[in-house]
């Protein structure tokens, strides 16, 4: 017999085989049939990201998008989001909605979603219930799954027996030995009931594409899961499995942590007679110190960083920076790859086991690398960029603002200081578009009729240097110490003693500007 096999993740081999008790013997081997995904014709890629609407998409959840999205992209296959909001308690109005956008915003826009549609609709786990009811009903009537009559209470006495015991809390499967007339009665008297999947022993366990073989005993260290609760809803476990099967899931990657419940899922995928996806589990993100990042983290939020004028190029290098998964990638912090170089340096199986921290500082520095390569190859569109933003931002503030004097040397400038555009009009370098928005100013050194006298030297003088020479004389010729005083000159301009050389501050506002602006200022007080 001739057929195709598919080992691994793309490449198909033609081999004549032969079955004999469940092996395909090979000319020199036997092959077991669980290596391989039969398959008549190359089975498409097609991979999902199913994300919980109960609040912000986080760094760690565009991780595994990002890395579906690639997979699938590499392959020529489909990326899918599917919104799994079985939790009905914990949703948050609108977060499915915006967890599309920001996908979108961040440039690996689903191929199938809840917005866009798709051949295997609905995407949304709410409008599939009828769907996990009748995989429900065929997984009890075929004696995998039954129904569970117990208590909240009762669950509370197993779980401390359990902790008293030091042992596993395993479920005791009480309403297992129920007979069909007990059910009965109980349904009869509307009597609250969640569905259990009644676990088997599993001692081969799974292949992981990035871990290898997995164990995990789940029959012997766990009892058997809910997978249908009191309000009709299934758990993650069912209704993952039932999605991704009729969506026609060909692999699943998803965090680490789902890792001990892939053999509950496997067991599944067996009653229901039908063939897993393949299995690849990245490692987990985690904060600098180690501990777990969380959904009420808001400076990991992709909207909150978006809305502090992080790039999405920035965010997009800042996560591949933790877990591997490129060949030849430069993992520098001034390299900024677009997500089609990306795209062509992915490889699952260069995805490290090891968990990665992430340190925030990296994406400042990606963001200023980023801002600095706009401005190297595109600098006349970043510098209109620029304008418009300042014009924006300073609309409503006294002055009329200064975006002709040495604007280019400004904005270099500020690029060594910034880590994004929308720092511009930080109040610290308001300054430099000659608007006078101190509030308050450090103590001067020296008296106002001193100061005013040494406007006068400013306005006379060419150039700072010149200026500097007749500022040390009139110093010495007043028994004045020249560092003090150009101290005072900062404070005027930036209200503070401490920042930028002042010399710099003279040269990028121009003589006009930063002397009309000391005396301004000394006008005031």
């Amino acid at each position: 017999m001739l057929l195709k096999f598919r080992a691994g993740l793309k490449t198909c081999v033609r081999v004549t085989v032969r079955k004999d008790e469940g092996m395909w013997i090979y000319p020199k081997r036997r092959i077991s049939i669980s290596a391989f995904k039969l398959c008549s014709v190359e089975t498409p890629v097609r991979v999902r990201f199913a994300p919980s609407p109960t609040g912000e998409l986080h760094l760690g959840g565009f991780r595994t998008a990002l890395y579906n999205y690639l997979f699938a992209k590499k392959h020529g296959g489909k990326f899918i989001l599917r919104i799994e909001d079985t939790d009905q308690n914990r949703l948050v109005p609108g977060a499915a909605l915006q967890l599309e956008n920001i996908l979108d915003w961040l440039r690996i826009p689903p191929d199938e979603s809840p917005t866009k549609g798709g051949d295997f609709g609905p995407y949304v786990q709410s409008e599939r219930l009828n769907l996990y009811k009748q995989v429900v009903d065929k997984m009890i009537s075929e004696g995998h799954a039954y129904r569970c009559f117990c208590t909240e209470k009762r669950l509370e006495i197993l779980r401390k027996e359990s902790a008293k015991m030091r042992t596993p809390n395993i479920y005791d499967r009480r309403c297992l030995h129920l007979s069909e007339a007990e059910i009965a009665e109980k349904l009869e008297a509307g009597v609250k009931h969640t569905v259990r999947f009644k676990l088997s022993p599993l001692p081969e366990g799974y292949q992981d594409l990035i871990y290898g073989e997995v164990r995990h005993d789940v029959f012997a260290l766990e009892g058997d899961p809910i997978i249908m609760k009191s309000d009709g809803y299934p758990t993650y476990h069912l209704a993952n499995i039932v999605d991704d099967h009729y969506m026609n899931i060909s692999h699943v990657l998803r965090g680490a942590e789902w890792q001990a419940s892939t053999p509950k899922h496997v067991l599944m995928y067996r009653a229901m007679g039908w063939t897993p996806p393949q299995f690849a589990h990245l490692p987990l993100m985690s904060n600098a110190d180690g501990s777990k990042l969380s959904k009420r983290q808001q400076d990991l939020h992709i909207r909150h960083l978006r809305e502090k004028g992080y790039s999405q190029e920035a965010i997009l290098n800042f996560v591949t920076l933790v877990g591997g998964g490129f060949e030849n990638k430069e993992y520098s912090l001034r390299s900024i790859f677009s997500i089609g170089e990306l795209l062509q340096m992915f490889e699952l199986s260069k995805i490290s086991h090891a968990s990665g921290r992430i340190e925030m500082e990296r994406l400042d520095d990606l963001n200023n690398s980023f801002i600095r390569q706009r401005f190297n190859n595109n600098k006349d569109a970043f510098l209109q960029e620029c304008k418009d933003l300042l014009i924006s931002n300073t609309k409503d503030l006294p002055g009329d603002i200064d975006l002709d004097t040495n604007f280019e040397g400004k904005i270099e400038w500020l690029l060594q200081r910034i880590t994004t555009v929308g720092q511009l009009t930080n109040p610290e370098f308001m300054f430099l578009w000659n608007l006078d928005t101190v509030e308050s100013m450090e103590e001067l050194n020296c008296e106002k009729n001193v100061l005013s006298q040494v406007v006068v030297l400013l306005e006379q003088a060419d150039d700072f240097k010149q200026f500097q020479a007749t500022l040390k004389k009139f110093c010495k010729s007043n028994n004045l110490k020249a560092p003090r005083v150009l101290k005072d000159l900062r404070v005027l301009i930036t209200g503070k003693s401490e920042g930028p050389p002042i010399g710099e501050i003279y040269d990028l506002m121009g003589r006009e500007n930063f002397s009309s602006m000391i005396k301004n200022r000394l006008s005031s007080l």
